[in-house]
C-alpha cells in the first residue's frame, strides 16, 4: 500500500513543524544525491513507499534490410499473453538449475547447444564431453566466433525475467526444465558473452540487440518464449513490443 497517499496525507499532519522539515531535507538530499548517481535511481521513490518509475526507453528503428517476421502471426501471439505487473521479489539463481546433463550424453545443455548452433561441425575434446572449437554467429551483433570460452548459452527471455513474469509460482522442476529447455532453439541461443552481461536480465522495455537487422527477430523469439511458457508482460514491456513490430511491418513494405 502506498503508504503517502490518502490517509498518508493525515500522517504528514501529524509531524512537528521541526520533523517535517528534517524528513523534506532528507529527500531533497536523496534526490540530489541520485542526481549525482551517488544513490541508485528510484531511491526516493522506495523512500516514499512507491514504485520506483523506470524511465521511458528509446526503441529504436527498425532498418529496411531487418529479418523479416510474419508481424500478423507475433502480434496474435502476443495477444494471448497476459498484461500484469511483475514480480521483482525473491528471484534466487540457485532455484534454477541450469546445464544439466543431456541424458545418454557426458555433454551438458551448454555444449549441446554449442554444438547444435555451430556454423561447421564442431571439436570435441577427446573425451567427446566438452566443446573445444567451432564457429558461431553471434545473432545480437552479427559477429562470428570459433573460440566457445567466447561465448554465453544466453536464456533469451532471463531467468530473473521468467521468474518475475510467472516463474516465481512454478516447481522446481519445471524451472529447471525451462532453464534447460533445448526442445526450442529460441529459448537458448549462442551470444558473444559480452553482449550478454550487457543484456542481462533485461527485457525488449530496456535493451534490444545492437544489430538492429535482428530487432524483429528478437522481439518475435521473445513473445514466442513468453507464450510456450506461459509467462505474462508488463504494460512497458508490451509497448515496446509493439512499436518494434510496428517498425517491422514499415520496414517490410
Amino acid at each position: 500500500m502506498d503508504r503517502w497517499n490518502g490517509g498518508g496525507r493525515r500522517s504528514w499532519r501529524r509531524l512537528s513543524p521541526g520533523a517535517l522539515l528534517l524528513v523534506l531535507a532528507l529527500l531533497g538530499g536523496a534526490a540530489l544525491l541520485e542526481r549525482l548517481e551517488l544513490l541508485p535511481s528510484g531511491t526516493v521513490e522506495r523512500l516514499l513507499g512507491q514504485e520506483p518509475k523506470r524511465p521511458a526507453y528509446h526503441v529504436p528503428a527498425v532498418p529496411p534490410d531487418a529479418a523479416r517476421v510474419d508481424v500478423a502471426e507475433v502480434q496474435g501471439w502476443l495477444a494471448r499473453i497476459r498484461v500484469v505487473a511483475e514480480k521483482q521479489k525473491g528471484y534466487h539463481r540457485e532455484d534454477w538449475p541450469h546445464w544439466a546433463e543431456v541424458p545418454g550424453s557426458c555433454r551438458d545443455v551448454r555444449a549441446a547447444a554449442l554444438i547444435r548452433d555451430s556454423l561447421e561441425p564442431v571439436q570435441l575434446s577427446s573425451d567427446g564431453c566438452r566443446v573445444i572449437r567451432g564457429r558461431w554467429r553471434d545473432s545480437y551483433t552479427g559477429q562470428e566466433f570459433r573460440d566457445p570460452h567466447e561465448l554465453d548459452i544466453d536464456h533469451r527471455v532471463p531467468l530473473d525475467e521468467a521468474h518475475d513474469s510467472g516463474g516465481h509460482a512454478w516447481s522446481r522442476e519445471r524451472r529447471t526444465a525451462y532453464a534447460n529447455d533445448l526442445t526450442d532453439r529460441r529459448t537458448l541461443v549462442t551470444v558473444a558473452a559480452a553482449v550478454n552481461r550487457a543484456k542481462g536480465a533485461k527485457g525488449p522495455d530496456d535493451w534490444l540487440p545492437p544489430d538492429r537487422t535482428q530487432l524483429c527477430r528478437y522481439v518475435a523469439d521473445w513473445v514466442a518464449v513468453k507464450l510456450r511458457w506461459d509467462l505474462a508482460v508488463d504494460a512497458r514491456e508490451r509497448a515496446s513490443i509493439d512499436q518494434v513490430l510496428d517498425g517491422c511491418r514499415r520496414a517490410a513494405r
